[in-house]
């Protein structure tokens, strides 16, 4: 999918920024976005994630990068995520759950995530690079299992790679 136009989605946001908050809105702060599509409310993993990223949103900004996390909830859940983690940038609810596959998040045996946490969305994190005419998405990190995630030096330095293509 990498070099494939950033859809545009506009979603409830709990965090710092706009509510509601587009994609066009994230581009408008740096040169790139850098997406964390969550599996779900109740994941650990994910928590975990938006935790250890807001801890080094300094190397984000060193870069020109907007953080923002997608989780595939309503409004209110995200609302208790952000009570417990408080991130540094924007924690939005997509209550659909219909942005993360539009930027490629696999659903397995999606049914099945109703009676356990181990089935259903697998981690996505995307680099849009907002510096083209129409913003694109440079790079992704699909998660193969529940706690598959890059460590955020990894994504650090995507956005290094993008930033260093023409």
């Amino acid at each position: 999918m990498s070099g494939a136009a950033a859809p545009e989605f506009e979603l409830p946001n709990v965090g710092p920024g706009p509510d509601p908050i587009t994609l066009s809105d994230l581009t408008f702060e740096g040169e790139f976005v850098v997406l964390f599509f969550q599996r779900a409310y109740r994941s650990t993993p994910c928590r975990e994630q938006v935790t250890r990223v807001g801890k080094r949103i300094d190397g984000f900004l060193a870069r020109n990068a907007t953080a923002a996390a997608v989780v595939p909830e309503p409004r209110e859940r995200v609302e208790r995520w952000r009570e417990r983690i408080d991130p540094p940038f924007p924690l939005m609810a997509d209550p659909e759950g219909t942005v993360g596959p539009e930027y490629g998040q696999s659903v397995r045996l999606g049914f099945l995530a109703d009676w356990t946490d181990f089935f259903g969305r697998m981690p996505l994190v995307a680099v849009v690079d907002a510096r083209r005419p129409e913003p694109e998405i440079a790079w992704t990190y699909r998660s193969n299992w529940v706690s598959d995630r890059p460590k955020t030096a990894e994504i650090l330095d995507a956005v290094d790679e993008v930033a260093d293509e023409p």
